[in-house]
């Protein structure tokens, strides 16, 4: 039996996927396989020695020290594009709100209590309108940064509703890139990409080369009442340089799922509580996903869509023993593994070795289990983190 520790509320949906036969899953498990968590900031004193891996139920992983577990070998798994429709209507409704008079409209119908007459209200209201007067968005310049799950969706729907779209991703994949239109125009820096666009919104991860990506210089290029959007990340915006583009009118609006005390209270600003993935369905997604992930590699050792293990897949034959290792990406020691199985008569079926920075991981794929002595001598190869025997 396997135990799954949860954080936060977790959607049944991903929960369902852990087969009750082989799995607990509680918010009291001790000795967890495996960590299933949201918001909550993990420390390191929670993740004990029984847990081989750590899934985010979301995009970020910034509450989970990343670090510290691939130090110990664990993966850590999020769960990329499965709230990607959340935000991506969510950008819309921004959109809207920074073009028309919708906000200011209802807190202004709001405000009339004295008025008892509809037909009085009516007439008023026909009066009034005009001030709250606002623009379309068919025809006008979407400029996407970043291009992934979350931008190309964006992206997408904006050509829908009769936009242009232009964007700009340097680290752009070749998956991301087949997943996008032909009638999106690829700019080649940013400061090009703000001088055209009616509105800019920006769907990037927090990296050392992302952070304050949007700063004065690039705001300087702006094209005079852009709009910009920040569905992705705080850190991506230099907020001060926002502030002072915004105060010369060289931005129009700044819709931002991340407000701050400096941000509230600004006509010129839209301030969003964190919502960008806060619907039920976007909570069922990401659950579900993890879970799935989770399960692959507790029972089959493979990795998918974790930010800090490459991507390891291998197909499993019935009735075989898996060795799923993590070491060190150092040379010799795949070799000095396969060695150690040759020695003791352990013939290699299947396997496969992948790298990602400092860290490497193998799945090997042999007939029978070895002997506790042949799992201790694997451990204490030079460079080897951890050994789980599957099977």
């Amino acid at each position: 039996m396997l135990n799954i520790r949860t954080y936060n509320a977790i959607s049944p949906k991903g929960l369902d996927r852990f087969p009750k036969d082989k799995y607990q899953v509680s918010d009291q498990e001790s000795g967890a396989s495996a960590i299933m968590l949201r918001s909550h900031k993990l420390s390191t004193d929670e993740i004990t020695e029984s847990v081989t891996a750590i899934g985010r139920a979301g995009a970020g992983t910034n509450n989970v020290p990343v670090a510290y577990c691939t130090e110990k070998g664990i993966p850590v798994f999020n769960a990329p594009g499965a709230n990607a429709n959340a935000v991506k209507e969510l950008v819309l409704t921004g959109m809207l709100l920074s073009c028309r008079g919708i906000t200011n409209g209802i807190d202004y119908v709001n405000s009339l209590t004295e008025m008892t007459d509809p037909a009085e209200m009516a007439k008023h209201l026909e009066g009034e309108k005009k001030r709250f007067k606002g623009d379309e968005i068919v025809g006008k310049t979407l400029g996407v940064v970043g291009l992934g799950a979350i931008g190309s969706l964006v992206a997408d729907m904006a050509l829908s509703l009769g936009m242009k779209v232009i964007g700009y991703d340097p680290a752009l994949s070749v998956d991301a890139a087949w997943r996008l239109s032909s009638q999106i125009t690829k700019m080649e820096n940013l400061p090009s990409l703000f001088a055209k666009a009616d509105f800019v919104t920006l769907h990037l991860p927090v990296l050392d080369s992302t952070r304050h990506l949007i700063n004065a210089d690039v705001l300087g290029s702006a094209k005079k009442g852009l709009r910009l959007l920040n569905f992705a990340r705080e850190e991506i915006v230099d907020e001060s340089a926002v502030i002072s583009a915004l105060d010369k009118e060289q931005l129009g609006r700044f819709i931002t799922d991340f407000p701050t005390p400096a941000l509230i209270n600004r006509a010129d600003v839209i301030p969003m509580p964190h919502i960008g993935a806060s619907t039920k369905e976007a909570e069922d997604n990401c659950a579900i996903m993890i879970a799935d992930q989770l399960q692959d590699f507790l029972e089959n050792g493979n990795i998918k869509n974790s930010v800090n293990f490459p991507l390891t897949i291998l197909d499993r034959a019935a009735g075989t023993v898996r060795l799923a290792i993590a070491n060190q990406n150092i040379p010799n020691t795949l070799s000095s593994i396969l060695s150690l199985l040759g020695d003791n008569g352990i013939n290699v079926l299947d396997m496969i070795n992948k790298s990602r920075e400092d860290i490497a991981y193998n799945l090997i794929d042999i007939a029978e289990v070895p002997s506790q002595e042949v799992i201790a001598a694997i451990q204490d190869q030079a460079g080897v983190i951890n050994i789980r025997v599957i099977g």
